[in-house]
């Protein structure tokens, strides 16, 4: 499979026209980038163990409290418009 046919395929699924210099361009670039995921394919990573992140990652999150509620009055007063004890906004269809 040639790199042009790459091209033409990828550019297809992303319903994208390619002059033939666009495609010349992007086929010399996936080779670079082709080239660097084969020279990582190549490091010896027996010994490595599997992760998902390089550094070591916590939850953050607080923990979950019980408020009170926001009193309606005070976020109706805040809508621009207010019908009915709910916030009014423009009909869309």
């Amino acid at each position: 499979m040639s790199a042009i046919f790459d091209i033409d395929h990828i550019a297809l699924l992303a319903r994208l026209r390619l002059t033939h210099a666009e495609k010349d361009k992007l086929g010399r670039q996936m080779e670079t980038i082709l080239g660097y995921i084969d020279q990582l394919n190549q490091l010896d990573t027996a010994d490595v163990e599997p992760t998902s992140h390089v550094i070591p990652i916590h939850n953050v999150f607080r923990e979950d409290e019980e408020t009170k509620p926001f009193p309606e009055k005070d976020y109706l007063s805040l809508a621009p418009a207010e019908k009915k004890h709910h916030y009014e906004v423009p009909q869309i269809i």
